[in-house]
């Protein structure tokens, strides 16, 4: 599962590398998302799906998943329409990097055991940690599908 989600985030993060600053906070027309958006909701989804549902909230997490950013890209609430009401793409990045690295390493630290206590939805297959973590790079997938879709749709080369 490890090196599913490492695959899912280094195929992610070569759909977005490359896409310009000023398109970053835009909607295309006809499509009701943007590439700020689609990130920090990745980010907001595996500190849920890898962190928070395998351990709880834990010390030090206010600054790895601040309030606004979880508020922010939940799941159902909407991309701000301003480009300019959004973190910036480095920052955003960040956010990402960090919370892909702690979570990395956290869960390569958990125990059979653990993996098999119930969880809430989502998951994948099964439902109990487990279930979780292989919902995480799956998730990934869906929404690089969709940053592939923004970058054909601002006129960017296709990576794949």
């Amino acid at each position: 599962m490890l090196r599913q989600m490492a695959f899912a985030r280094e195929y992610t993060l070569g759909l977005i590398q490359e896409v310009p600053e000023t398109l970053w906070g835009v909607s295309p027309s006809g499509l009701p998302t943007h590439f700020a958006w689609q990130v920090g909701h990745l980010a907001m989804a595996q500190y849920g799906l890898m962190l928070f549902r395998m351990r709880g909230r834990a010390e030090g997490d206010v600054g790895l998943m601040p309030g606004w950013l979880r508020k922010r890209y939940a799941r159902g609430s909407q991309p701000a329409t301003i480009p300019t009401d959004n973190p910036t793409k480095s920052e955003l990045l960040e956010c990402l990097d960090r919370i892909h690295q702690e979570a990395m390493g956290f869960v390569a630290g958990l125990g059979a055991e653990t993996l098999k206590e119930p969880t809430d939805m989502p998951y994948a297959g099964f439902p109990i940690k487990l279930g979780a973590l292989l919902f995480c790079p799956l998730h990934e997938s869906i929404h690089a599908g969709q940053i592939g879709l923004l970058r054909r749709a601002h006129g960017l080369e296709p990576i794949r």
